[in-house]
């Protein structure tokens, strides 16, 4: 007898799974912020403090993961109604996309509040409160739209890379995927998706780390990117490529590969 519904599957799969790859892989997370920092790796903290933010990440992992497999299975589901299976490549991208709009409302504000924490030497809570006394709630918004720049073109890449790999893996071999082989697709989507969208990631940073006022803080996507590229050419537009592709791959196995197996387990009682 199945005991758990379509919606409460993906709601308790992606939180699970979003709540491992945050805490596995938050002192790498904390590297890649400090290199791309407009401070500099060493001036926002080296290699110190390296669980700085964790607290204000946890809060918002469950959630966060959560919220993005609802909106995405559901989309998807919604979609295959009314598409042949020709479309499944922007069946997937659509849903993906409607996943991160709805993700963002809760990543967003954690995300500022973890990457100033990880940046600076103060606590998540103070970090919290100072935002909210000098910028109000629309502070914890700050980036949004540069986060969700850089979140649908990673979407748009790993979603249906992850989909079409396992599809094309499975049939090969005439069975479904073992959880090793799950991992696999998760992370080398992960990892492409991570490496082509760095210089979008590195601007969301530059502008969730401004403070109000001050450079960056005001400002676009573009003009953040032009800003980097005169001054570090287009290589410093690539600034933490290497922890962020490392970070993301692990994340994409542990992500997506658990994500399928925590799923198919709720599925089969």
């Amino acid at each position: 007898m199945k005991t758990m519904s379509n919606i409460s599957i993906p709601l308790v799969s992606g939180a699970m799974a979003g709540m491992c790859v945050d805490l596995t892989l938050f002192p790498i997370d904390t590297i890649k912020t400090r290199i791309q920092s407009d401070a500099g790796f060493w001036k926002s903290g080296g290699f110190r403090r390296i669980y700085s933010g964790l607290s204000s990440a946890m809060v918002g992992s469950a959630p966060n993961a959560a919220l993005f497999f609802c909106a995405y299975e559901t989309s998807k589901s919604t979609l295959k109604t009314y598409m042949s299976e020709r479309y499944d490549p922007i069946i997937h991208m659509v849903s993906a996309s409607a996943g991160e709009v709805t993700a963002c409302l809760i990543r967003v504000p954690t995300e500022v509040v973890k990457q100033r924490a990880q940046a600076s030497n103060m606590s998540s809570s103070l970090i919290l409160r100072t935002t909210i006394s000098r910028e109000g709630f629309s502070g914890l918004y700050r980036g949004y739209l540069s986060t969700i720049v850089r979140e649908i073109p990673f979407s748009l890449i790993q979603f249906p890379v992850w989909e079409v790999l396992k599809k094309k893996w499975s049939t090969h071999q005439g069975m479904p995927l073992n959880p090793i082989q799950s991992t696999v697709c998760g992370a080398t989507a992960g990892g492409l998706a991570a490496l082509l969208t760095t210089p979008l990631d590195l601007a969301k940073t530059r502008i969730m780390l401004a403070e109000r006022g001050k450079a960056f803080s005001f400002i676009d996507i573009v003009v953040v990117l032009k800003d980097i590229y005169q001054r570090n050419g287009f290589i410093g537009l690539w600034s933490g490529a290497v922890p962020r592709v490392t970070q993301i791959s692990i994340g994409g196995a542990i992500f997506l590969g658990g994500y399928d197996i925590i799923s198919t387990f709720l599925k089969s009682l």
